[in-house]
């Protein structure tokens, strides 16, 4: 179950990234792209971008970069693979009434905490079939195979034509769009170029990382996608105005979650939702029937120590959200009762919640706060400093007696005896009364994937909450990890 800890986060420090765009195949979100003219090299190019993987089908493709024309007899993608080629490997294919290349890697990716930097680069003009297609992840070049069909000498790529290019997406055929986030995301025109062009190994903690992209040589169709631009998703950043249309994205889907700054969401590795439930960078559990009476899931970002801060909007009030924390701890994962919800991991002092208004976690329940409705947007503060967990709700925090009307200097902790030195991560049920409908919730680690009123961040300039951050909080991301967790 991949996970974040203090030992695997990166420090600041360096060239940041500022934002990542999220991708959501529900809303078949994409971009695309009509070259006017066929571009430098058609046998020379490279792509490099970014991407924190959510999506993990059992079947289905995900395209991160695709052409399809003339009724699918020429197509081009690079995608996670579906069923056929090996669910969650890379797979690269250009393809012209047969495949003139075909690379599907052996090493599968599906860390839901992780970003991935995937650098494929061309040159069929060179005499060496293998150097013809490279492909580099987080820093390292891939030379093992599943399936290996190099181009032959001097190949035109079905990719740099006057044909619709998508990214995240499979436009024309109108499926496999992209469950994730996407950041930095650059084709050069004309190039092949190696990992060392977009990245480097941090020289403390040996983690691969990005660097400044923008001084490189683009060429004619060549463009490099950073997503600053909220109101202009596709503005092509490289200086040759290749700008990408916007195809159901929307400001709220520009996010600071990067590959300098990697936040918290749903872990759907560790998870009784199904891959369906989870959307929205894996920050939305959507309603729908479920196999289990209580929908569990835990985040990626485990602190043994520090102050954290997160929202949850109740979005559907139909069943009892139940949110809290759950202790690090493999073995009581695998034991979540389809009956009792959280009460697997909370009794016996493995963690906390709170179930509509009710705290539970000490082998005993009582009245905390009241009952919440639909839209409400529950908080959670969590410092593992002292052992202690708050909630409150809509601005307001809670007096401990059934009631959200305090400010956090005078609320009342739901409990003070998280074990101080043990690693928590966030955890999350939703009751399925007869498998009809397990409700709606939509979690804020500092990206939310809904509208925010206000916008509040922590003390540290990190995050976008509907309310403020207590002192001394902090949202659940990887830079605040490296000084706090």
């Amino acid at each position: 179950m991949p996970l974040i800890i203090p030992s695997n986060s990166i420090s600041a420090g360096g060239y940041e990234v500022d934002n990542s765009l999220r991708f959501n195949s529900g809303s078949s979100d994409n971009l695309s792209r009509t070259p006017a003219t066929t571009g430098t090299s058609r046998q020379i190019m490279t792509f490099s971008f970014w991407t924190k993987r959510s999506g993990f089908e059992t079947t289905n493709a995900y395209r991160l970069f695709s052409t399809f024309y003339g009724g699918g007899a020429s197509q081009f993608w690079i995608r996670f693979a579906d069923s056929g080629e090996g669910i969650n490997k890379i797979s690269i294919v250009s393809y012209d009434s047969g495949f003139s290349i075909q690379l599907i890697t052996t090493q599968v990716f599906r860390d839901p905490s992780a970003w991935y930097h995937v650098v494929v680069a061309f040159d069929t003009t060179q005499a060496t079939s293998t150097n013809r297609v490279k492909l580099y992840i987080n820093g390292s070049q891939v030379t093992s195979f599943s399936t290996s069909t190099y181009p032959s000498l001097n190949y035109n790529l079905q990719w740099n034509v006057t044909q619709s290019n998508q990214i995240g997406g499979n436009g024309v055929s109108g499926n496999e769009y992209y469950n994730g986030y996407m950041s930095e995301v650059c084709f050069i025109d004309g190039q092949q170029l190696d990992a060392t062009s977009f990245g480097e190994f941090d020289e403390d903690t040996g983690i691969w990382k990005p660097i400044d992209v923008s001084g490189l040589t683009f060429g004619t169709n060549g463009f490099y996608l950073d997503f600053e631009n909220s109101g202009s998703l596709g503005a092509d950043a490289s200086g040759n105005g290749n700008n990408f249309t916007v195809n159901n994205l929307t400001s709220i889907d520009q996010t600071t979650d990067t590959p300098t700054n990697n936040f918290a969401t749903a872990n759907p590795l560790n998870s009784t939702l199904t891959n369906s439930n989870l959307s929205e960078g894996n920050l939305q559990f959507a309603g729908g029937s479920q196999s289990v009476n209580y929908a569990f899931t835990s985040g990626t970002i485990a602190p043994s120590q520090g102050k954290w801060y997160w929202e949850v909007k109740a979005v559907d009030n139909a069943e009892i959200d139940q949110v809290g924390v759950a202790k690090m701890d493999l073995a009581q994962f695998a034991n979540i009762s389809n009956s009792g919800g959280l009460q697997a991991t909370t009794y016996g002092g493995k963690g906390v919640q709170l179930a509509n208004g009710v705290k539970v976690g000490d082998g005993s329940q009582s009245t905390y706060m009241g009952g919440f409705s639909a839209n409400d947007i529950l908080m959670v503060a969590l410092n593992l400093d002292s052992g202690s967990i708050y909630f409150g709700r809509n601005g307001q925090w809670s007096d401990g007696a059934g009631n959200a009307n305090q400010t956090f200097a005078n609320a009342v902790a739901a409990y003070t005896n998280l074990t101080v030195g043990d690693a928590y991560v966030a955890a999350h049920c939703m009751r399925n009364s007869g498998g009809s409908n397990p409700g709606e919730s939509e979690y804020n680690f500092g990206n939310p994937p809904f509208t925010i009123a206000s916008g509040n961040s922590d003390a540290n300039g990190i995050g976008n909450f509907e309310y403020a951050v207590p002192s001394g909080y902090y949202a659940l991301c990887t830079k605040n990890l490296a000084e706090f967790g």
